[in-house]
């Protein structure tokens, strides 16, 4: 009678594992230097003094849809530092410095995944990179905004994030609600694809309660995190599938739907995505519009998001890459960047209200 081998019944699909460093080491190796603290720590105060009307500053928060060379990344922050302190006492400016892409189907997922842009998935050298340049931002005293899409990636870069959004494809789900509410910064959960805001205004009210969830120590072992809940959860409108959703009218309706739901009535505008019908060329349309409504005296409205890199457009990961430019979301160049930054200072200069 011939033999057979048993059926397997785990990692059936799997075809390997491999070891990932402990945040730990990684902190260890990279630490954070006492004046990258101070920036990490002053953008978080300033970023929640904004969320609670102490501040009557607007926020800023710029940069390349995704980050995939460190040095672009760099030359980046050095230019937006130089305008954030020229224009810091009517803007609060913070770098979006994005290293996680939540995928439709399949694709470039980001610098922590696939730093070599093809498909070898060395997740340690990312971590490695992220880490470091999040390290580099902070030590030129400008303050990092990030998605968090793995539950996994906070524990070895969150002490160097000042913001963190939430995307519309995971504003619904329970792990990163979960997840938020342990953050240690101000998060926005941005409103679904379709449009829904009741969507995130039920993750807000979710991250602040308390959870209880499975994750990672800072050793890399398996752990229950208890969390005490975030009370600084907000909204992030990017419009939908449809259209835009930044009109006054729409400011509106979001507006009531976070009071009725007892959340911040202040939000963020994301001038990219629906709110620019996936057409970077119409952002500044966006970001226009809010900061009118916000001289006009609607202090709902604290903040814009807009998709900026060295040079406008995007580019597929093939062959030689040109410089400065998204291979991601198409996004505006820094030339226009520079101008809506200093045009915003000047009408909110004109703010009477």
């Amino acid at each position: 009678m011939l033999e057979t081998k048993t059926p397997k019944t785990r990692d059936v699909n799997v075809l390997k594992t491999e070891k990932l460093i402990p945040p730990a080491d990684l902190i260890e190796e990279l630490p954070a230097t006492p004046s990258a603290k101070r920036t990490v720590i002053e953008g978080r105060h300033a970023i929640q003094a904004v969320l609670e009307g102490e501040d009557s500053r607007f926020l800023v928060i710029t940069g390349p849809c995704s980050i995939h060379d460190e040095s672009i990344g760099l030359e980046y922050a050095t230019r937006l530092n130089y305008l954030s302190q020229k224009y810091a006492d009517r803007l609060l400016v913070v770098m979006r410095v994005y290293f996680e892409k939540p995928r439709t189907t399949v694709g470039w997922k980001g610098l922590l995944y696939d730093p070599h842009l093809n498909d070898s998935f060395d997740i340690t050298s990312g971590l490695h990179k992220g880490r470091k340049l999040l390290l580099d931002i902070a030590e030129m005293g400008l303050p990092s905004a990030t998605e968090f899409l793995d539950p996994i990636v906070p524990q070895y870069l969150s002490d160097l994030v000042s913001w963190v959004a939430i995307g519309a494809r995971t504003t619904e789900s329970q792990t990163h609600r979960q997840m938020a509410s342990g953050l240690s910064m101000p998060v926005g959960f941005k409103n679904g694809t379709d449009g829904s805001t009741k969507i995130a205004v039920d993750a807000i009210v979710s991250a602040q309660a308390r959870h209880g969830f499975l994750g990672i120590d800072q050793s890399g072992r398996t752990a229950v995190i208890h969390t005490a809940g975030n009370p600084y959860g907000h909204l992030v409108l990017r419009g939908a599938n449809d259209g835009p959703n930044y009109d006054p009218g729409s400011v509106a309706m979001a507006r009531q739907q976070l009071e009725d739901g007892g959340a911040s009535p202040h939000l963020v505008v994301d001038c990219s995505h629906g709110n620019c019908y996936k057409d970077y060329t119409k952002m500044h349309e966006a970001f226009e519009s809010v900061v009118e409504q916000r001289v006009g005296g609607n202090d709902g409205l604290i903040g814009v998001m807009l998709e900026s890199n060295l040079n406008p457009g995007s580019q597929k990961i093939n062959g030689s890459l040109e410089y400065g430019v998204s291979i991601t979301d198409p996004c505006i160049g820094w030339q226009e960047t520079e101008d809506l930054i200093g045009w915003a200072y000047d009408q909110l200069g004109n703010n009477s209200h």
